[in-house]
C-alpha cells in the first residue's frame, strides 16, 4: 500500500463526486493533482495542490475551492484535521494507526517494499560510462558508471524493464592514436628505442598517450607476437593488429574495474562492427529516403567556434527540423563518416532492437552533442522515441581539502581504481550519489572515512548497524519471541505511540513514492537525501532513549513495547537497505 498514492485516489474520488454533483465542471485534468508529504511535519501528513490546479479550469478561485474541498475531505475516513494554507494548499493530518499499519506492510514486503509498476514494464536503454578504450578509467568515469548504475536499479524497482549497455568506441581516430603510442612502448619493451626517446616523441606530439599504463599492454603484446611488428614501416600494416589488441586489452580491464565499482552491463556494442556491417550507410540512406539530408554550406557559427564547420559543400542531416540549433555534417572532407554519422547509425540500432525509451549518461564535456542527438532520434523514430542525457560533472578528489596526486600508472588522473582501493566501492558509490549528477562534486578521502555524521555513507550505515545491534541483544533479552520479520509485522503496533517513532513511521510510509518520484525524475541521487533524513530520525530516536530510559528500544520489563519498537528498527534497516540496494551498496551490520 502507497499511503500517498491511496490518498491521491481519495482525493480523485472527492473532485470526481463534486463533478457528478456539478459543482465542479466535466472534463478536468486530475494528472496534476498530487498528494504529498508537505515540507514542513507541523503542516500536517499529506498536502495537495489539487485546489491550485484545478482553481483556473473549474473557472474558481483557489482559495475558495480548498475550502469546498476540505470540507469534503475531512470526511475521508482516518483524516483527523482539515486545514487550507497559503493560496490554496490543503493540508490533511491523518490517524496514527495508517502510519502503523504502514509499517506492518513493510516488515512483510521486506526489501520488496516500495518496488512499484509505475513502469509497466516498459522497456528502457540505458547507456552508460562507454569510455574510450585508450586508457584506464578515471574518476569521471566512476561517478558516470555509478550514476547510470543506480539509476538502472532504480527504474528496475519501479516496474520497468531496464538493459544496461556500453558503447565501445574502438572505431576512429583516437584508438588508431593509442595503436601509435602502444607501437612506441612495443619498441620500447624489445630495447629498440629508451624512456627519453619515448618521452620526445610524447613531447614532439608523435603520439598522444604517455601512461605507464601501455608497458604491460606492450609486454603482452611481445609476449605474443615477439618482434614480429618492430621493423613493419607501413601503418596500415600495424596499425589494425595493435589497435584490435590494444582495444581487447583495455576492454578486460574496464570490465575488470566495472566489476570492482559492481557496474554491471547486459550489453557491449562495438562503434566497430556498426560501421564494418554497413550500419553508418543505411542509417544515412534511412534518413535520406525520409527527405531529411541535404547537401548544402553551412553559415560560419556565430560568437563560437564548431569542430565540425568547414566552408564547403557538405551532406548535412536536417537537425534544425527537431530542435537543433543548426543542421548538421554528416561527412568529413575525407569522406569519412562525421562522428555524428556514426551516432546516429549506434542509435538507429537500439531503436531496430526495439528501444525507443533511451537514456544516455555522458560527461559534461559531450553537452555540445545532446541537442543533435536528440534530433537524429526523433528523426529515427518519427518524433516518437525519447532521449533523455544525464550529464555527470567533474569530480575533483582530495585528501583533507587538497588535491590527490595523479595516478602514476594513468599519466594524467586519478583512476577509477585508485578510489576503489583507497576508500572502498561502497564508499565510493554512496558518495558519488550524493549530489545531483549535473553539479560538480568534491571527493575528499578523508572526510569518506571519517565517523561522523558530516560523512553521509557512515552515517547511514551506522544507523543500519545499530538497528542489527539492538535486534541481537533482544534475541537474547527475549528469547522466545518471534523477533523475524513476519513475526514482528504481527505484534501490537499501538505501543509505538511517542511523536518521533510516529515521525519515522511517516518516512517509511513516504519511501514508496520517493521511488517513483526518483524514478520518474531520473534522479537516484534523491534517495540519499531521502536515506540520510531517516537515519538521522533514527539516530535522535536512538539518543531520546539514552536521555530517558522509558524510551528505549528495549524495555527487559514491558516485552510487548520493546516489540513493537523493534519492529520500527527493524522497519528502519529494511528501507535503508531497499535503498541501499539502488545504490548497490551492501548494508553493514556491524561497524568497525
Amino acid at each position: 500500500m502507497n499511503i500517498f498514492a491511496t490518498y491521491k485516489a481519495h482525493i480523485d474520488t472527492v473532485i470526481g463526486a463534486l463533478i457528478t454533483e456539478g459543482a465542479l465542471p466535466n472534463g478536468l485534468d486530475l494528472s496534476r493533482v498530487s498528494a504529498e508529504a508537505p515540507r514542513e511535519a507541523a503542516h500536517g501528513d499529506i498536502s495537495t495542490n489539487a485546489a491550485m490546479v484545478l482553481g483556473k479550469p473549474a473557472g474558481k478561485n483557489p482559495r475558495e475551492l480548498a475550502a469546498l474541498l476540505a470540507e469534503r475531505l475531512g470526511k475521508v475516513p482516518n483524516v483527523i484535521e482539515v486545514s487550507v494554507a497559503g493560496p490554496g494548499f490543503i493540508n490533511m493530518r491523518i490517524a496514527d494507526d495508517i502510519w502503523r499499519a504502514g509499517l506492518s506492510e513493510v516488515l512483510a514486503s521486506g526489501p520488496a517494499f516500495g518496488d512499484s509498476q509505475m513502469g509497466g514494464g516498459e522497456r528502457i536503454n540505458v547507456e552508460y560510462v562507454s569510455a574510450n578504450p585508450t586508457g584506464p578509467m578515471h574518476v569521471g568515469h566512476a561517478r558516470g558508471a555509478i550514476v547510470g548504475d543506480a539509476l538502472a536499479r532504480l527504474l528496475d524497482k519501479a516496474g520497468f524493464k531496464v538493459t544496461k549497455e556500453y558503447y565501445v568506441n574502438d572505431a576512429g581516430g583516437q584508438v588508431d592514436n593509442v595503436a601509435r603510442a602502444l607501437r612506441m612502448r612495443y619498441l620500447q619493451v624489445l630495447g629498440r628505442i629508451t624512456e627519453d626517446d619515448f618521452q620526445r616523441a610524447l613531447a614532439a606530439k608523435e603520439i598522444q598517450y604517455g601512461g605507464d599504463y601501455l608497458v604491460p599492454v606492450a609486454e603482452a603484446l611481445a609476449k605474443r607476437d615477439g618482434d614480429k611488428w618492430a621493423d613493419t614501416v607501413d601503418d596500415a600494416d600495424w596499425i589494425p593488429p595493435l589497435r584490435d589488441f590494444t582495444v581487447e586489452y583495455m576492454m578486460a580491464g574496464v570490465k575488470d574495474d566495472l566489476q570492482a565499482l559492481g557496474a554491471h552491463h547486459d550489453v557491449f556494442s562495438s562503434e566497430k562492427a556498426l560501421v564494418q556491417d554497413g550500419m553508418v550507410d543505411k542509417a544515412v540512406q534511412f534518413l535520406a529516403d525520409a527527405g531529411l539530408t541535404y547537401t548544402g554550406v553551412l553559415e560560419p557559427p556565430k560568437g563560437k567556434v564548431l569542430d565540425d564547420w568547414e566552408p564547403r559543400p557538405q551532406l548535412l542531416f536536417k537537425a534544425t527540423e527537431f530542435g537543433d540549433e543548426v543542421d548538421r555534417p554528416l561527412k568529413k572532407s575525407d569522406g569519412s563518416w562525421t562522428y555524428f554519422a556514426g551516432d546516429i547509425a549506434y542509435h538507429k540500432d537500439k531503436v531496430d532492437r526495439g528501444f525507443t525509451n533511451l537514456i544516455n549518461v555522458w560527461g559534461a564535456d559531450h553537452g555540445g552533442y545532446v541537442k543533435r542527438v536528440k534530433a537524429a532520434l526523433k528523426a529515427l523514430t518519427g518524433n516518437k522515441g525519447s532521449l533523455d542525457v544525464q550529464l555527470c560533472q567533474m569530480v575533483r578528489v582530495l585528501n583533507k581539502g587538497e588535491p590527490v596526486k595523479m595516478s602514476k600508472r594513468a599519466g594524467t588522473f586519478v583512476t577509477m581504481r585508485d578510489l576503489i582501493d583507497e576508500v572502498g566501492k561502497d564508499a565510493v558509490r554512496f558518495i558519488m550519489l550524493t549530489r545531483k549528477n549535473d553539479a560538480p562534486l568534491d571527493f575528499d578521502y578523508a572526510k569518506v572515512t571519517e565517523k561522523t555524521r558530516e560523512n553521509p555513507v557512515f552515517y547511514v550505515q551506522y544507523a543500519h548497524a545499530r538497528g542489527c545491534s539492538v535486534l541481537r541483544h533482544a534475541a537474547e533479552m527475549f528469547p522466545n519471541a518471534d523477533l523475524t520479520d513476519a513475526g514482528l509485522a504481527k505484534t501490537d503496533l499501538s505501543r509505538l505511540t511517542d511523536v518521533d517513532e510516529i515521525a519515522v513511521l511517516r518516512t517509511l510510509a513516504a519511501w514508496p513514492r520517493m521511488v517513483e518520484a526518483a524514478a520518474q525524475a531520473h534522479e537516484p541521487h534523491r534517495l540519499a537525501f531521502y536515506m540520510y533524513d531517516l537515519a538521522s530520525q533514527f539516530h535522535a530516536l536512538w539518543n531520546k532513549g539514552n536521555d530517558a530510559a522509558e524510551l528505549r528500544f528495549l524495555q527487559s520489563e514491558d516485552e510487548s513495547v520493546s516489540l513493537a519498537r523493534l519492529a520500527l528498527v527493524r522497519g528502519v534497516g529494511v528501507v535503508i537497505a531497499s535503498g541501499l540496494a539502488v545504490f548497490g551498496v551492501e548494508p553493514v551490520e556491524e561497524m568497525r
